[in-house]
């Protein structure tokens, strides 16, 4: 079994890398990289054998299509606007595609490429990281057990830092989205925007993380969810994090930057050069995101002490009675789910366990089987049901 992680020297692809190597199932990985200093990085720490490194540009569709060519599946860790010219080149090499997710809106035109994925033979599962991902699969678990489902909650929980960290907990330029797009929830049976960084509400998560203030952020869950399991008559959806892992008070920067201009897209003139304003804030935050081995697990090195639960809270009816399941999936290693998950569809894609087309995670993957599979690289899920009489 041989899989593409393209851009596996990158902050998450790193992570899945990890996982793909430590699994008796793979038994080739390429790290598909840009950028060959920090692929020699990685591959150095993991030292496998099954590791190899290949310089390649996503923006050079001749480069990406034979890089990809031979291998069973194409895990993609790049940056989310990528996705679709990453999954033309898979259906130019033949090969199946996973990736992190795609903010919503990017994933509503993923799925349009489903029947061309079909008729190629191959398949593709979208938004397969930590979240989006685990919180699809808890609701398909749910899903699967009720006759009508009302609300979809999803509460993604993560320790605060201390208050003067300067962090960014994953990639800068996806968390500037989440805080200055609008995000999209399903409320009475209609897909509505809410203002950014609105809907807080206090959500008690299992210890270490307790009570933690919770707001809306533009996430993929909703777009596909309500779709989905439309015929259960879903009527609310919504996605809701802690400030994604960072300060409140990093946060607060970044909004200022924000309101002052520097995520315009549009170039001003600085003393007779064309300057990109959100050009220059990434290239200026880009220093304030963790060090490359410290994403990576145990033994080596420590992971960020960043103890996350992800929750979705499913409310419906079973035979005319009303049941509210609750889904808490834990892990105190930082982001290794964000990598680890997708690694595993990777693999279940290389088997041919998933229907050709492109699917949201929750018609893709069976939960238990998949819920047992987290259980053994440490990250677990606890499941409640509360009936209601």
């Amino acid at each position: 079994m041989k899989i593409v992680v393209l851009g596996g020297a990158g902050k998450m692809g790193c992570v899945s890398v990890q996982a793909l190597a430590n699994d008796s199932r793979v038994d080739e990985i390429v790290i598909a990289d840009i950028n060959m200093e920090n692929a020699k990085i990685v591959a150095d720490y993991l030292s496998s054998s099954k590791i190899s490194i290949q310089a390649v540009d996503v923006n050079d569709q001749a480069n990406l299509v034979g890089a990809l060519k031979g291998a069973d599946t194409c895990l993609n860790a790049t940056v989310y606007y990528t996705n679709l010219q990453v999954m033309e080149a898979c259906l130019e090499a033949g090969i199946h595609y996973c990736d992190m997710g795609g903010l919503f809106f990017l994933t509503r035109k993923q799925l349009e490429l489903h029947q061309r994925f079909k008729d190629a033979g191959i398949s593709a599962i979208l938004g397969l990281g930590s979240a989006p991902g685990i919180p699809n699969i808890q609701a398909r678990f749910a899903a699967d057990r009720l006759d009508t489902i009302e609300s979809i909650k999803i509460y993604d929980g993560i320790k605060p830092p201390p208050p003067d960290s300067t962090h960014f907990s994953y990639a800068v330029p996806t968390i500037v989205e989440e805080l200055t797009v609008e995000p999209m929830v399903f409320e009475d049976g209609e897909f509505k925007a809410k203002p950014p960084l609105s809907g807080f509400e206090d959500y008690w998560f299992i210890e270490p993380l307790g009570m933690l203030p919770m707001h809306l952020s533009l996430h993929s869950e909703v777009a596909t969810l309500p779709v989905s399991f439309k015929e259960k008559g879903v009527q609310e959806c919504f996605f809701k994090i802690n400030y994604w892992g960072m300060a409140k008070e990093m946060i607060e920067k970044v909004g200022i930057l924000v309101d002052f201009g520097f995520n315009s897209d549009q170039p001003v003139d600085v003393k007779g050069q064309q300057v990109v304003p959100h050009d220059l804030m990434m290239a200026l935050m880009s220093g304030y995101v963790p060090e490359l081995v410290e994403y990576m697990a145990p033994p080596k090195v420590q992971p960020p002490d960043w103890v996350k639960e992800i929750v979705t809270e499913i409310n419906g009816t079973k035979d005319g009675k009303e049941i509210t399941y609750r889904l808490g999936t834990m892990t105190c290693k930082g982001a290794w789910p964000t990598g680890a998950v997708p690694a595993i569809s990777a693999i279940w894609l290389a088997e041919s366990k998933i229907d050709t087309g492109v699917y949201p995670p929750e018609l893709a993957i069976d939960p238990e089987p998949f819920f047992r599979e987290l259980e053994e690289i440490d990250v677990s899920t606890r499941v409640s049901a509360t009936h209601l009489v």
